[in-house]
């Protein structure tokens, strides 16, 4: 049975070494030599990138603070809503609305709950599935009802669009009505906008 080198990623490895142990009798060093190299090579371009993606992710959230908090706070202290720069960008703050439904089930159901108890059901998507076995196709183009009366168990799945979900909300808000934050996933921020010219 061969034997398998598993590298868990702690105390020392060396990828060279280890292949030159093994590879005695199938490849001469040179080949060997080139792989483990090639290896290393692999293992600090994913290091590399692992660590710009890191450096990226910490950026934009720098970016997102400067756009959502900074700049609307500095031009709201000065009684302003957008400016122009010297070069002739435009640079303007508006709300940013997000709504979407939660994960957990129980809430889902109280979410459309809600939309129907508001006369909102009309934005819910229904989608009924039904399985079939094996040489049934025939069965498969009756309608749902057939297929349940004849032992069938379809399945139904609700469904509401984010974006549908977002833009009422942002209708309600910007109507002075509310929409529950404790049934939704909600929030509003400012985002800043530069229009470059």
């Amino acid at each position: 049975m061969e034997k398998v080198k598993v590298f868990t990623g702690s105390g020392s490895f060396d990828v060279r070494e280890e292949m030159l142990k093994d590879s005695k009798d199938l490849l001469d060093n040179v080949e060997v030599t080139t792989v483990a190299q090639e290896c290393v090579k692999l293992k600090q371009k994913e290091d590399e990138i692992a660590a710009l993606e890191e450096q990226l992710k910490s950026k934009k959230a720098e970016a997102d603070d400067i756009s959502s908090r900074v700049i609307p706070e500095l031009l709201a202290e000065q009684g302003l809503s957008e400016i122009k720069l010297a070069d002739g960008s435009k640079v303007s703050v508006k709300k940013e609305y997000r709504c979407t439904l939660p994960k957990d089930e129980s809430k889902r159901a109280q979410c459309y709950q809600w939309l129907r108890d508001q006369n909102l059901g009309d934005i819910i998507k229904n989608n009924v599935f039904v399985t079939f076995g094996k040489g049934e196709d025939d069965k498969a183009q009756q309608l749902l009802d057939l297929a349940a009366e004849n032992g069938f168990e379809p399945q139904q799945k609700s469904d509401v669009a984010w974006a549908t979900l977002t833009a009422l909300f942002r209708e309600r808000i910007e109507s002075g009505l509310d929409m529950p934050s404790d049934v939704f996933s909600t929030w509003i921020k400012d985002r800043t906008k530069i229009t470059r010219k």
